[in-house]
């Protein structure tokens, strides 16, 4: 491979400033938490005194039902994938929101029932059961909202990580979509028995406006657009190339791929439209920087979809929804770079080492020197741009490098100076992380991005 002068990404970047990017994220948990504050306002000024047992009960269904149905509009928002979310907050943080939103979620919901029924038949003098029956068979809309909130809480059963490790990634991909059935039967019976709603026309416009805006981001972001892009540059595979030990690259090529404006570092998900591998969309870093007709990933057989790559014929047609993450140039904030990669993460790394600026340094980690993939290019790569590449591995007796503060700072002087950014096993980045804070490293300066969703 030649590597005369790193190629300048499309996606648009800032030297070393932080500033648009770094806001971002806190600008959308403002406006979170805004939206909640401005929720229970809504039930402060409908609500003239509360009194006794009851009331209370019944007040506190209310804000709980409230912000339940809040939450579920932002948690449609978090992961309609929009760009501008997407690319700053990053793919995974936005997916630890959703997840831990979406705990709080279903126990607002639970809430919400437990203490409207409770507090319904203190006020009415009825049993708890005969509340229930009255209230879900009698008013209006409760039951689609019954079904709704049966099927809210059986996908937060089966988002729980002791339940989701018993299903495959795909089966519990497909279960979730079910929480959009969910809000749909549930909507209804918040505007009509809400006492925040009825009779107030402004305030239903307002949750109609939140509603169908959450769900046009989503049918925009994660369906229409995917489509309407895969139509439009039809990318298909070029060639499957081995590079080291049960690693291989897939080399694609499309019309007007700069239209994407993918950036090194990110990544896509990819859907290869072959018998066995066409009904999952499985994320893989660009392995090379993105090019006007050729993109290139480079995959690790860990599983059945990742090990059937590589009967992957010339031609096959594949549908790339993306590119997704925030694990780019535009996160650098220091004018020396230090990556550091760990077997197979080494390929959105490879991509970043060609199109940083500045003084950048490579510190690859691999079990064995057969396991260090894409080695010619790093070299190749190193010595065009005149950077330091450091290879270390533990077999047979090769040079580790162990991460620890004390190593790390004897490779790499003046670490504190540096952003780090870090890709490659849990426990691997999970170490990383641990000595580059005790190296004096600053927690904003330590770049990682996560599939595991």
């Amino acid at each position: 491979m030649s590597v005369l002068t790193p190629p300048r990404d499309t996606a648009p970047t800032s030297r070393f400033a932080r500033g648009p990017v770094s806001l971002v994220p806190a600008l959308a948990q403002l406006l979170i938490w805004a939206g909640a504050a401005g929720v229970l306002g809504l039930w402060w000024a409908d609500t003239a005194s509360v009194t006794g047992t009851a009331g209370w009960l019944t007040g506190a269904g209310r804000i709980t039902g409230l912000l339940a149905g809040y939450a579920c509009a932002v948690l449609v928002a978090l992961m309609a994938r929009v760009p501008l979310l997407d690319h700053t907050v990053g793919t995974d943080r936005l997916a630890r929101w959703h997840a831990m939103g979406g705990r709080y979620t279903v126990g607002l919901a639970l809430a919400h029932a437990l203490l409207i029924v409770w507090g319904s038949s203190l006020t009415v003098h009825s049993g708890v059961l005969q509340e229930t029956t009255t209230l879900v068979l009698h008013y209006p809309d409760m039951l689609m909202a019954t079904a709704g909130f049966l099927l809210l809480v059986g996908t937060g059963v089966v988002s729980a990580r002791a339940a989701r490790r018993r299903l495959s990634y795909e089966t519990w991909h497909y279960l979730h979509f079910l929480t959009y059935v969910a809000l749909f039967l549930a909507f209804g019976h918040q505007l009509s028995n809400g006492a925040d709603f009825v009779g107030n026309r402004t305030v239903q416009l307002a949750w109609y406006a939140l509603y169908v805006g959450a769900g046009a981001l989503v049918a925009w972001y994660r369906f229409l657009l995917p489509l309407r892009r895969a139509l439009r540059h039809r990318l298909r595979v070029v060639e499957v190339h081995p590079e080291a030990p049960g690693v291989l690259s897939v080399h694609l090529t499309g019309r007007r791929l700069t239209e994407l404006r993918a950036a090194s570092g990110q990544f896509f998900r990819w859907r290869f439209l072959a018998p066995g591998l066409w009904w999952t969309a499985t994320p893989y870093s660009l392995s090379a920087p993105p090019l006007p007709h050729r993109l290139r990933i480079t995959v690790k057989a860990a599983g059945g979809h990742s090990a059937a790559l590589a009967r992957l014929r010339p031609g096959t047609r594949v549908w790339a929804e993306g590119p997704y993450g925030a694990f780019t140039a535009a996160r650098r904030s220091a004018p020396k770079v230090l990556l550091l990669a760990g077997g197979v993460g080494i390929t959105p790394l490879r991509a970043l080492f060609e199109t940083l600026p500045g003084e950048v340094t490579l510190l690859y980690r691999a079990r064995r020197p057969e396991d260090l993939a894409l080695r010619g290019e790093l070299d190749a790569i190193a010595a065009a741009r005149r950077a330091v590449v450091h290879y270390a591995v533990s077999e047979p007796a090769g040079t580790p490098c162990p991460l620890t503060a004390r190593a790390l700072g004897r490779l790499v002087p003046d670490l504190a100076a540096h952003d780090v950014y870090v890709c490659g096993p849990p426990g691997m980045t999970e170490a990383a992380r641990r000595a580059l804070r005790a190296a004096g490293v600053p927690r904003h300066r330590i770049h990682h991005e996560s599939f595991d969703f």
